[in-house]
């Protein structure tokens, strides 16, 4: 192990610790996406060979990528983990959420979000959120306290000296936790590539059919489907970030190894989510003002 990554996953090791040892119900947010496969894997190393102290819960859109909710599955039955899936879906069908007009369930996810928390009185939540994804994640501490409501207010961030981090919060209230917080997207690939984790496929170049929507190639489907001006086509693609479908592009890309997947990143100069997810882009603020309103 290079000793870089050695100190990354050092940290975030001392941090999944201390959620478990400060925290009377904590619970991990996981996706089956890249970061929070490495985050699970973190954890379960963390405490292995004792079985991993935290449930799992993802928020199911409705409109996740197929190989993703497989990889998820399989991941789940291989460690023995609990797992909850809140479902959007469910909310839509009694009426307690309303479909958006344009589509976009990623939006959605917040109500169910903060229910299954006080459902599940959780008071320590990990997510894996990285600072270099998105300019709102950048300001947020690795122990970010929300109010009894789930919001985010940046005016109460605590300082975070030499490791110290501070769990406390009033009846009502919880933290959410990014062990990730200071890897980038390249460090998580490079520890992939060094513990040879498992992802879903889709993080790898295979012909898809797309169409282009403001500059971003989507997948076509009943969440999305091309206008009389857009022409699906297939196309060689992977997949930098996994979300809705709805709103998640695909890139163009020859990558179907974890190497080519790493020179591939070497050369690129737009984040992640700045490249592949249209959520983000509908205002400057979009994930700013979502995470005050509970978002992740």
């Amino acid at each position: 192990m290079t000793s870089y990554l050695a100190l990354l996953e050092a940290e975030s090791v001392h941090i999944i610790r201390e959620v478990a040892g400060e925290f009377e119900r904590p619970l991990i947010l996981y996706s089956g996406g890249k970061d929070s496969v490495v985050m699970l894997h973190l954890a379960v190393k963390a405490f292995s060979p004792a079985p991993l102290p935290f449930q799992l819960l993802h928020v199911d859109t409705g409109h996740n990528f197929p190989e993703v909710l497989e990889s998820r599955d399989r991941m789940v039955e291989r460690h023995g983990l609990r797992m909850r899936v809140a479902a959007v879906q469910e909310y839509i069908d009694d009426g307690r959420l309303l479909e958006r007009p344009d589509g976009l369930r990623n939006p959605l996810q917040t109500v169910p979000l903060l229910d299954a928390i006080a459902q599940g009185r959780h008071d320590g939540v990990l997510g894996g959120g990285r600072r270099d994804e998105e300019k709102a994640r950048a300001k947020e501490r690795v122990f970010s306290l929300r109010d009894e409501f789930g919001a985010w207010n940046p005016r109460r961030q605590r300082p975070e000296l030499w490791q110290l981090y501070n769990g406390r919060h009033a009846p009502g209230e919880h933290v959410r936790v990014f062990p990730l917080s200071n890897w980038t997207e390249l460090d998580v690939w490079q520890y992939i590539a060094q513990e040879s984790i498992d992802l879903p496929s889709i993080y790898f170049a295979h012909e898809r059919e797309v169409f282009e929507r403001d500059g971003m190639l989507l997948s076509p489907g009943p969440w999305c489907r091309p206008e009389e001006t857009a022409e699906a086509r297939k196309l060689q693609v992977r997949y930098r970030t996994v979300g809705d479908m709805s709103c998640t592009g695909a890139i163009e890309s020859e990558a179907t190894t974890v190497a080519q997947v790493i020179a591939e990143l070497g050369a690129s100069r737009t984040t992640e989510r700045g490249a592949s997810r249209a959520d983000d882009q509908m205002s400057a603020a979009a994930m700013e003002d979502r995470k005050r309103e509970g978002y992740f």
